[in-house]
């Protein structure tokens, strides 16, 4: 029997219904509940085509009764009345509001063993804002919400497709604090925790490669000193603990010799980078419909879509569901820990 997923259903706003609405139509949710408001729900599906039954389920264990094409949805208690009236392609408090709850529910029942892990469909950072909501993003909130008053557990982004893994040093900080973000003990709790989570997909010595921060990884100084003061003893840290890894290496080249790919042999098996565009960009540009974000150190396995809620197309129809497909086949696998891309 395979493992009972929460899909959030993110920004009621954005595309994050309708790709789960399209994810149901096409029979690649598997057993999944969706954790939502039931009109949004039915919204996203008249959206994706119509035709598609919406179930309003009582627990989550339910839904591996409901029939395939079918939304299996769990009303998460406490959602703004009149959620499916906030327009859809802007930015509204609401919505904001019932994305984090559908958050917090989601860990809950991961917590109480009810689910075997949660997928998250997009949020939008200034409706999470405009909410009152004290978080910049998914990450931080789920890593609060896993703390749940004892310590607050160290976690990094990942992202990932079939050609390439990232991990990120820093993640939704404006630049400038992200390089002043940049220290030695940030640089080898990443490798450490990069290190660890490869074991959840079955590869107990992943090759991890080091992007500098600097141009060409600082020249030996010329261009910046963070990769001698900070990077480099990292590394050798992180090999003084038996972690085959190695760096810093210049990030504008490091990306593609560690590219898994036909014609690509890749050298490393996840790169590590220092802040959120140098790592992200490079596996975006290879296809954002097959990239994951992956929540590493977290007690339970997140994964998402590596997109955004998309609001110039919510409602049209036209979003891709691809991402969000893989962002549940990537769950299964770091649950079975069997082999992930």
């Amino acid at each position: 029997m395979s493992a009972l997923l929460a899909l959030t259903m993110g920004d009621a706003c954005g595309i994050g219904p309708e790709i789960i609405a399209k994810l149901c139509r096409e029979g690649a949710a598997g057993a999944c509940v969706v954790l939502g408001d039931v009109a949004v729900m039915r919204r996203a599906a008249a959206a994706a085509g119509g035709g598609l039954a919406v179930a309003v389920i009582e627990r989550a264990v339910d839904a591996r009764a409901v029939p395939p094409r079918c939304i299996p949805v769990l009303p998460v208690p406490g959602l703004p009345a009149d959620l499916a009236g906030a327009p859809l392609g802007a930015i509204d408090p609401r919505a904001g509001a019932a994305a984090a709850r559908c958050i917090e529910h989601a860990v809950a029942l991961v917590q109480a063993g009810e689910v075997a892990g949660i997928v998250t469909a997009p949020i939008h950072k200034e409706a999470l804002a405009a909410a009152g909501i004290d978080f910049p993003g998914h990450t931080e909130m789920l890593q609060a919400l896993a703390a749940r008053g004892g310590a607050v557990p160290p976690v990094r982004m990942m992202l990932a497709n079939d050609e390439l893994r990232t991990v990120l040093v820093t993640i939704h900080l404006s630049l400038r604090r992200a390089i002043d973000a940049i220290d030695t003990a940030a640089v080898l709790e990443t490798i450490r925790i990069a290190h660890a989570a490869a074991a959840r997909w079955g590869q107990a010595r992943p090759r991890i490669a080091v992007a500098g921060l600097n141009p060409h990884a600082g020249e030996g100084g010329l261009f910046g000193d963070e990769e001698i003061r900070f990077i480099a003893p990292a590394v050798a840290a992180a090999r003084a603990d038996g972690i085959e890894v190695s760096g810093p290496f210049a990030p504008d080249t490091v990306f593609m010799r560690a590219r898994n790919a036909p014609g690509h042999n890749g050298e490393f098996d996840i790169v590590v980078a220092m802040t959120h565009d140098h790592g992200l960009i490079p596996v975006k540009y290879l296809g954002v419909e097959q990239g994951v974000n992956v929540t590493l150190g977290l007690p339970f396995v997140r994964t998402s879509p590596d997109h955004g809620t998309a609001f110039d197309i919510a409602g049209s129809g036209r979003a891709d569901a691809s991402s969000l497909a893989a962002a549940v086949r990537m769950a299964r696998r770091l649950i079975s820990g069997a082999s992930a891309p």
